[in-house]
């Protein structure tokens, strides 16, 4: 009987009726056992339920941020590494991919973006990308450029394989300092609404599709909210992530073109890790990286993903390689209780409704195949890195230098090596890129190893060393006079001998004299210096004579180097570097057309300061002893007869100006943008405590410095083109737009500064007395 009440139990069990009370024990015996192994059996069921319950709970999403260069028109490669990034992404486990701004036809584009052969190939790549396999299973999200209605955007379009879900055109176009986005672009008005955008043949007839949405929405999928939000939107104060994110949109995607600045980072940073801290949610940022088409420039990468204001993954902010991938794996439950423990609910409730484009696709994997996967891993907070600004500007000058040797295919760099520290800084720099050009060979990138063969013409080059690299690619020239001193000869061929670049010497005084005997003739006058009795002009005109014969001799050596050394590349002309800092370009330093002019500026837009700074740095950190030289060096370009003394180049009296002074103007001016009479009166605040400087005395630098801006203006009409990295470059047309042309005693402003200060003098002079 009692078998009955136990119908799983095997009924074949104890059936001889001889030993019945022995059957009886035993059957009670394994009924027993049997009562426990299926316990354990039901546990284990409940167990392997529970977990499926939690694996469909818990959703983890791993999202990518590509970093890649802004090539402008480059269609093909910017393709390439478009598709590449999708591959290596997706191979990481991501099912959803963003780059930068503008990927496909480039950024810096310009005028080009007006061009209808540049929307008309941007639709090409894209329907090469979305025909692509790696897209399968995959959210890409790209950027270009739309015309819908006749009406040009700077737009990201949605899509996976062989569809596009929607586009989404930029609401605020960055319109400062080096951007001119309003030129070229319309910024999108209606917010929180879409209209019909019919798309392009060439997309049409791969994605079957006639039309899909254009405007300003939400993509949600079947387990998340999506939402763009483009560079410059993220910095205004009515950012579209805000009210997104207050509607429920769980991941914000953010393409950027954003320009490198020394000690920068830490506000980006910042600015995006508070706006996510605010509102919860995931922050995918993938920015640009390399000199811009301007080479003016410069995109820092840093792409990273943040997740309720804290960083979980972060790339590089300078690198050669071509294409990198950042991706983070993140639970998107974290994000909803996150939102709700914090004070938006109320303000969450009660956001308008977002259009929302439906997407029937999972991103998120169960917890149970994130487990299992070799690939994934959850990704955890991390401190941001923030570079040293030395670092910075060791990584940034080597990333822009090599870059524009390899795009314009030049055969290397010619430096006019002077023995000073502006000059002695810009070859620091060459070996700089020298030493990331090798850590990126051994690293095992192949892409700069072949552009290092292509511009060097040695076929089976493979370096051991910086100075390897530095011997094939740097030729430096001392062009010394008889007005130089071997201190700066020496100093000279030591840096050269110590970096590895191939070295000259070669007087110029020939030269000088010929132009000397050519001004005799035409003039029947034969101009003398100071010490020798000549007048100021004279003076200025046999300094420049010298410097601008400078010019002439690097230049034409720059051409026939490579022919003369019987170099690989016979006949391809160098690069020529010019070493002028920020503040002389900004004071008008220098002589127009002299070494000053050249090709390209690595220290153009760095102050001295810095440059200092970043000698010291490089002395340490890559064993340099013979920097202190330099560092401690008086400062003189060496164009006055040796009999004048030793000319000091920082002195107030040679300049009228210190740099520390001129670095404050320079910030003053363009970073503030102060006026003459309103930086004077905040110079008497900053400056009041400081030794010797009285009303009077702050009224005169500043009417100095202004004056000589002034005067000096046309100098920056032919300012050789530098890497921006100082917020007061005064690279004219792209990151300052001032007049040419002034009243250059400034009659009002000056009068009303001369006035003030004057009365302040009187005051103080009364009180004083007093005393």
């Amino acid at each position: 009987m009692r078998r009955s009440t136990l119908s799983s139990w095997p009924a074949d069990q104890g059936t001889d009726d001889t030993d019945a009370d022995a059957d009886a024990d035993a059957d009670d015996s394994g009924r027993t056992a049997w009562n426990a192994t299926n316990r354990a059996r039901r546990c284990l069921t409940h167990l392997v339920a529970a977990a499926a319950a939690a694996a469909v709970a818990m959703s983890f999403i791993t999202v990518a941020a590509a970093t890649l260069p802004s090539v402008p028109l480059d269609f093909q490669g910017n393709r390439d590494r478009i598709i590449e990034s999708i591959r290596l992404a997706k191979a990481k486990g991501a099912t959803l991919r963003t780059g930068p701004e503008l990927e496909i036809p480039g950024y810096s584009c310009l005028d080009h973006h007006l061009e209808g052969d540049t929307v008309i190939h941007s639709w090409e790549v894209l329907a090469d990308i979305i025909s692509d396999e790696a897209c399968k299973g995959m959210l890409v999200d790209v950027g270009m450029g739309c015309r819908h209605r006749n009406v040009l955007y700077n737009c990201r379009v949605l899509c996976t394989y062989k569809r596009i879900l929607f586009i989404r055109p930029k609401m605020s176009l960055a319109n400062d300092g080096l951007y001119r986005e309003t030129r070229h672009f319309t910024a999108w008005p209606k917010k929180m609404q879409t209209e019909t955008y019919y798309l392009e043949r060439v997309v049409g007839s791969i994605t079957g599709q006639r039309s899909v949405p254009i405007g300003d929405a939400i993509l949600s999928t079947l387990d998340t909210a999506i939402g763009c939000e483009t560079c410059e939107e993220m910095f205004t104060p009515s950012n579209p992530s805000t009210y997104m994110s207050l509607n429920g949109c769980e991941i914000i995607l953010n393409s950027s073109a954003s320009h490198a600045e020394l000690r920068k980072l830490r506000t980006r940073i910042d600015l995006i890790a508070n706006s996510t801290r605010k509102t919860g949610g995931c922050y995918v940022y993938a920015n640009a990286i390399g000199v811009d088409g301007e080479a003016r420039m410069m995109f820092d990468g840093s792409s990273m993903v943040l997740l309720n204001g804290k960083v979980m993954e972060q790339g590089p902010q300078f690198s050669l390689q071509p294409v990198h991938v950042v991706t983070a794996t993140i639970d998107i439950e974290e994000i909803r209780s996150f939102r709700c423990s914090i004070s938006r609910n109320v303000q969450g409730a009660a956001q308008p409704d977002y259009p929302r484009v439906e997407f029937d696709m999972r991103l998120s994997r169960p917890a149970d195949q994130v487990f299992l996967s070799d690939t994934i891993q959850i990704s955890r907070p991390i401190e941001p890195r923030i570079l040293d600004p030395m670092a910075e500007i060791w990584l940034s000058t080597a990333v822009y230098l090599w870059q524009y040797l390899t795009r314009t295919n030049s055969a290397g760099f010619f430096l006019s090596l002077s023995g000073g520290l502006d000059s002695s800084t810009v070859a620091l720099f060459v070996h700089g890129m020298a030493r990331l050009v090798l850590s990126s060979i051994e690293a095992g990138e192949d892409t700069t190893l072949a552009d290092l063969r292509r511009v060097t013409g040695v076929k089976d080059f493979t370096p051991k060393t910086p100075d390897e690299i530095v011997n094939r690619l740097l030729t430096t020239c001392y062009t010394g006079t008889v007005n130089s001193s071997e201190e700066t000869k020496s100093r000279s061929r030591r840096l050269a001998e110590k970096l590895g670049s191939w070295h000259l010497d070669i007087p110029i005084d020939p030269a000088i004299e010929a132009h000397q005997s050519l001004v005799k003739t035409a003039l029947n006058f034969t101009p003398h210096y100071s010490v020798e009795g000549g007048t100021h002009a004279e003076n200025l005109a046999l300094q420049n004579l010298q410097a601008r014969n400078r010019m002439v001799v690097q230049y034409t050596l720059a051409q026939l180097v490579t022919t003369a050394r019987k170099l690989p590349r016979a006949g391809s002309a160098l690069l020529v570097l010019t070493s002028g800092n920020v503040d002389e370009n900004l004071r008008g330093y220098y002589t127009k057309y002299d070494a000053s002019s050249g090709d390209i500026a690595p220290l153009g837009s760095i102050s001295k300061n810095d440059a200092k700074l970043f000698q010291a740095w490089a002395r340490k950190n890559w064993d340099l002893p013979i920097m202190t030289e330099f560092i401690e060096a008086t400062p003189t370009a060496e164009l006055l007869p040796l009999s004048a003394g030793v000319q000091d180049d920082e002195s107030e009296n040679e300049m009228g100006l210190t740099y520390d002074e001129l670095s404050m103007f320079g910030i003053l001016r363009k970073v503030d943008k102060l006026g003459p009479w309103s930086c004077y009166l905040r110079l008497l605040g900053l400056w009041k405590d400081k030794e010797g400087m009285t009303p009077l005395k702050i009224a005169e630098k500043v009417m100095r410095f202004f004056r000589n801006y002034a005067i000096n203006r046309h100098k920056a009409t032919i300012i050789t083109p530098s890497i921006h990295l100082s917020a007061y470059n005064p690279d004219d047309n792209r990151a300052d737009e001032r007049p040419f042309l002034y009243v250059v005693n400034w009659p009002w402003q000056f009068s009303k500064i001369r006035g003030h200060a004057e009365e302040l003098e009187r005051r103080l002079s009364k009180v004083v007395h007093a005393v």
